[in-house]
């Protein structure tokens, strides 16, 4: 064992109790109150949107009625006039929203103002960044710049915990040994500390309550950022301000952009953000009024008011509708709602950021589990004690990922319905009449209805198009008017291609979830997205052979049909082209030198941005290759992972994976041999065993070669 001392990497515990909540429980009263300017607003907002909805829905559900037929509906018409109901509901909420949006910019940019505070807020708040299997460098450069800006901005008011989950053994000593370099260049004035779990329950809302019960009481708030998450420290401070000027409130989000994209499939992404994110955060926020939501990243939250009041219940049954809630913030905001505290959106905080994942094949793996947890928040949906709006908040969640499957049954439906006109003869004297019963179409209505729901459906676009317009500012933030047209165009067309691909992907997962099957946990991929164009045939050849089946029907039935359903069919058809793009870095980086999806961090990058960039650049944080034999040789670094460890649970307990690791090591020749024996599982356990690490420096001596 090294003679090297190390402390360990985090600070004296403070305890604070986070008692397990119940599904359902009585609702306390208010802590907050909105100003009444703003409570008058939200009022408003919420009735236009409900109005709006509601009148549009009506509207356009009575002219599908007339269009199908003058007379007796069939039962296969009716399934149809619901799904489109639905579908109709759900575009026309999303285009009230971006119409509250839209008017809630103009607004501010007519009459809006800039407040400049100097105040350092007198919180203690501890950042928080959860990693799992991530690329520790990249997390590492994104901290280090975060905390140089706050050492000027609040000397001795912040500090970063970074949280561990990885269950990796090369991706926890990679991090172990980036995170320990972090923490020796880190100012007292911000100190950054590390903690990693060995038990990964709760996945990432345990990983969180961890640490509430085990530090939160030294911390009046706790900002919460994503691995892949910037935030300028003005920013950060910001947000401590308010929620120190609000004691009621208890959650406040902020609304984070896009950055750093590459690939095609993560720039569509990072502009329809930029220009659409602004239209329907304002909107969002135009009636969320202290009822908001919560996205899991990008927010400060008061420690005790989340430690009395948010702690997730465990559901009955099992995975994927029972167990533990895997979606934790929309249910931890709606439990912090019920508990008579604020959540508050504010969409004025500027410089906070977050990455989008590269390609479509990222986007359905993550929204696999992202859907598991929406769907799972139907237990929650009719819980006593919930306000409205976070029911809402809720429902909007679920809805996100059975739209499309909607969707896909109105599609099904539909060309049924084609089908069986084009087959079925008509029965003109169907009853007794002396006048036969004529099928009506009422082809008229229908294009204007068509129009309708286009309208909608773009609608955010078109606003979004007008706010950057006629805001010259804003405008050539993005370029300027032609370039920003001609990114709304390519966003419109691109996105138009990729939707059928992911309505499909969504309905079979769905389905799987309907059916039972449980997401697990997947680490997210970050940066490259490139697969190869087998591998994407192999993912997307149902997705094509759909897409050829319903084109051929389509033609056969109808020209005219066949070109009507040909945006589906088309990006359908060429889905394992279009998943083989979405990941190419070249593609995305020619864009971006064309001067398409530019957004404003592209063309001026902010100070926080830049910083990180040259960290990275400058590569101060050194990864490794081999784990073991970087632990085993590097006596710092050697003596601070053992210091992290408890000496009393070695051997505590009867482990099978240990027993293997340690037999396994006294039979390998060389590290090398060792790592290659080795199970993931069998790893993680030498390396959380005290006795094992102590001995591995002498016993890689006795084994070189």
């Amino acid at each position: 064992m090294t003679d090297t001392i190390a402390k360990p990497a985090l600070p004296p515990e403070a305890h604070l109790s986070m008692p397990r909540q119940t599904v359902h429980a009585d609702r306390r009263p208010v802590r907050g109150r909105l100003k009444t300017l703003r409570w008058l607003g939200t009022i408003f907002a919420r009735t236009a949107l409900i109005g709006g909805t509601g009148a549009l829905t009506a509207y356009g559900v009575s002219e599908m009625y007339a269009v199908m037929t003058t007379g007796k509906i069939t039962p296969l018409q009716w399934l149809f006039l619901v799904l489109f109901s639905v579908n109709f509901a759900w575009v026309s909420f999303a285009g009230c929203q971006a119409v509250l949006g839209f008017f809630l910019i103009l607004k501010r940019d007519l009459f809006g103002r800039h407040f400049i505070h100097d105040r350092i807020p007198g919180l203690q708040t501890a950042v928080l960044v959860p990693v799992y299997n991530e690329d520790p460098v990249r997390v590492g450069a994104a901290i280090s710049a975060m905390a140089d800006g706050l050492v000027k901005n609040a000397p001795g008011r912040f500090c970063f915990f970074i949280l561990s989950d990885s269950n990796q053994p090369k991706a926890w000593l990679r991090e172990e040994h980036v995170f320990h370099q972090l923490m020796e260049s880190a100012d007292a004035n911000c100190p950054i500390y590390y903690r990693h779990r060995t038990d990964n329950a709760e996945r990432k809302a345990g990983n969180i309550s961890d640490w509430v019960t085990r530090w939160g009481g030294a911390y009046e708030a706790m900002l919460i950022l994503d691995a892949d998450s910037i935030m300028s420290p003005e920013t950060m401070v910001e947000m401590a301000r308010r929620m120190e000027d609000d004691d009621g409130l208890g959650l406040l989000q902020s609304l984070p952009s896009i950055v750093l994209a590459d690939s095609l499939y993560a720039r569509l992404q990072q502009f329809a953000n930029r220009r659409y994110g602004l239209i329907f955060g304002n909107g969002l926020s135009a009636w969320h009024g202290n009822s908001s939501n919560f996205w899991g990243h990008n927010a400060i939250i008061r420690t005790k008011a989340f430690a009395e009041s948010a702690r997730l219940p465990i559901l009955k049954g099992n995975p994927p509708f029972g167990g533990h809630v895997i979606s934790h913030d929309f249910i931890e905001a709606a439990l912090l709602r019920r508990a008579g505290w604020s959540v508050r959106f504010d969409t004025d905080l500027q410089e906070t950021y977050e990455e989008a994942p590269p390609s479509v094949s990222d986007v359905i793996t993550r929204d696999r589990r992202w859907c598991q947890g929406n769907l799972q928040h139907i237990r929650f949906l009719f819980a006593d004690g919930l306000a409205f709006t976070s029911r809402l908040h809720i429902l909007s969640g679920i809805m996100a990922y059975m739209s499309a499957l909607f969707w896909c049954l109105l599609l099904v439906v539909g060309l049924t319905l084609a089908i069986q006109a084009s087959f079925t003869r008509p029965e003109y004297f169907a009853r007794p009449s002396l006048f036969p019963t004529w099928p009506v179409f009422d082809s008229v209505r229908a294009v204007k209805l068509f129009i309708l729901s286009m309208g909608i459906v773009l609608a955010p676009k078109i606003l979004s198009w007008t706010v950057a317009i006629i805001n010259p500012f804003r405008c050539f933030r993005y370029g300027g008017p032609v370039f920003v047209t001609l990114g709304v165009l390519t966003e419109i067309i691109l996105s138009a291609l990729y939707a059928p691909i992911m309505m499909i992907a969504q309905s079979r997962i769905v389905w799987e979830i309907m059916t039972g099957g449980d997401s697990g946990w997947q680490p997210q991929r970050r940066g490259d997205g490139s697969i190869g164009f087998m591998a994407a045939l192999h993912a997307h050849r149902w997705h094509m052979l759909i897409g050829l089946g319903a084109a051929t029907i389509t033609l056969f039935l109808h020209k005219d049909l066949f070109l009507w359903m040909l945006p589906v069919t088309g990006g359908l058809m060429l889905a394992p082209l279009l998943s083989w793009l979405s990941g190419r870095r070249d593609i995305g980086r020619l864009l971006r030198m064309l001067g398409l999806l530019r957004t404003p961090e592209e063309k001026n990058p902010p100070a926080i941005l830049k910083a990180v960039q040259d960290k990275l650049e400058t590569g101060t944080l050194k990864p490794f290759t081999s784990p073991l034999l970087t632990l085993a040789e590097s006596s710092d670094f050697h003596a601070w992972h053992l210091a992290q460890l408890n000496p009393k649970n070695s051997l505590a307990d009867f482990n099978t994976d240990l027993v293997l690791a340690e037999a396994k090591m006294a039979r390998a020749k060389t590290i090398p041999e060792l790592e290659r024996w080795l199970s993931n599982r069998e790893a993680m356990a030498l390396l959380n065993d005290y006795t094992l690490v102590a001995k591995l420096p002498k016993w890689a001596k006795a084994h070189t070669g």
